[in-house]
């Protein structure tokens, strides 16, 4: 699997200076961490699943979340762990009978209620697990998250010889998070248990979903979840204790919830990049993405970024597109990244940038340069004059 593989190599060519590298749920914790990009909620109720996710009916995807918890009725529950479990079987099935090249799949994870159901589930999948990158873990807090991770670690204590990691991916989205009084204590006692348990713990993810219901907010598609001021301020909280350089964890940003809707303030994407690639088309192009979804979902993952955030929940496949082309790296990112890297010996403190426009402080920004070349080898880099929209017009 390799992001934007959908290109012709001609394209490819045109657009990246270097190339998106491949990767598989065997990859390396700390480039899977950074590859999930727009992870798609679907759930567990569909009975397609299985065809959608080897056939590659939704371009691009990556990583999938199947859903047994709020996408799925309680009345319903036991009907959708059972269809979740003949979906991977049959993944699994195919795998071993050479019909699909299990490499080529999106990494999967199950987002369950408990910890009683994800053992349930484990078993019930038996060899069919190795099909799955993790599991999600909703809700998450101390008491409930000590059973969770010690279920995944007896899981990988004991799985077979060249199995895969089976990762957790907490979600912090409960009261005691959000909740001023007891913010501070919550996080911490969280941060303690994920270090007990960081092998296996390949993202921390934030439910702002969750959090907004408890203030019976929502945010407008015009607005970011960082318009939201009590919501802005327990995220930065979390990126304070999780997201430090020396010991921090990959975060991941909350769901963008808009698939189609009505513009009011001044639209994000430039006339100018649409222009330039595809002319009249490539305006129009562009005013359907204002149209429909995609503006202030590009807003947000900037932002999203710019807090040291990477990864979107989604739930809908047009999302898949314009997130991942967000994650690209710029020829300028890279070569300032390069540069810093290249002059970290201890002779230099500072450099001018390849571009001649900024100064690089080679300490100070040594942290963001690595992280840089985690994303260039994921999603790649582009061609120097091509930007995020090059990716949008094809």
């Amino acid at each position: 699997m390799r992001y934007f593989d959908y290109l012709e190599v001609e394209e490819t060519q045109k657009l990246f200076h270097l190339a998106p590298a491949p990767f598989c749920n065997r990859s390396d914790k700390d480039l899977l961490a950074y590859a999930l990009g727009a992870a798609l909620y679907m759930p567990a109720t569909r009975p397609d699943i299985a065809q959608n996710l080897s056939t590659g009916k939704h371009i691009g995807l990556t990583s999938v979340v199947i859903d047994l918890e709020d996408a799925v009725g309680d009345l319903r529950l036991e009907e959708a762990e059972l269809s979740l479990v003949s979906q991977i079987r049959k993944l699994h099935d195919w795998s071993c009978e050479g019909k699909i090249d299990p490499e080529s799949l999106p990494l999967i994870f199950i987002r369950i209620r408990t910890p009683d159901q994800a053992k349930r589930i484990l078993e019930l999948l038996g060899e069919a697990v190795i099909r799955l990158t993790g599991l999600v873990f909703p809700k998450f807090d101390v008491p409930l998250g000590e059973r969770y991770l010690e279920l995944l670690h007896t899981y990988n204590g004991t799985r077979s010889a060249g199995s895969p990691v089976l990762y957790g991916m907490p979600i912090l989205e409960s009261p005691e998070i959000i909740y001023a009084e007891t913010r501070r204590e919550t996080l911490l006692g969280i941060k303690r248990l994920l270090d007990r348990h960081r092998p296996y713990i390949l993202n921390v993810r934030i439910g702002a979903t969750d959090f907004s219901s408890l203030f019976g907010l929502r945010r407008k598609p015009d607005m970011t979840i960082y318009d939201i001021g009590v919501i802005r301020d327990c995220v930065a909280d979390i990126v304070n204790l999780f997201g430090r350089a020396h010991d921090g964890y990959v975060i991941s940003g909350p769901v963008w919830e808009y698939f189609k809707s009505e513009r009011v303030l001044k639209p994000q994407l430039r006339e100018t990049p649409f222009q330039e690639t595809a002319g009249r088309e490539g305006l129009l192009l562009r005013m359907q993405y204002i149209n429909k979804y995609v503006d202030g979902l590009i807003r947000e993952v900037e932002l999203d970024k710019e807090n040291g955030i990477v990864g979107k929940t989604i739930i809908h496949p047009t999302h898949i597109c314009p997130v991942q082309a967000l994650y690209t790296v710029t020829h300028e990112e890279y070569i300032d990244a390069s540069h810093i890297l290249d002059s970290s010996g201890g002779e230099i403190g500072v450099v001018k940038s390849g571009y001649d426009n900024k100064m690089n402080e080679i300490k100070p920004h040594l942290n963001w340069a690595r992280r840089i070349m985690i994303r260039s080898e994921i999603y790649g880099v582009l061609n120097e004059n091509q930007n995020f929209t090059a990716l949008l017009v094809r």
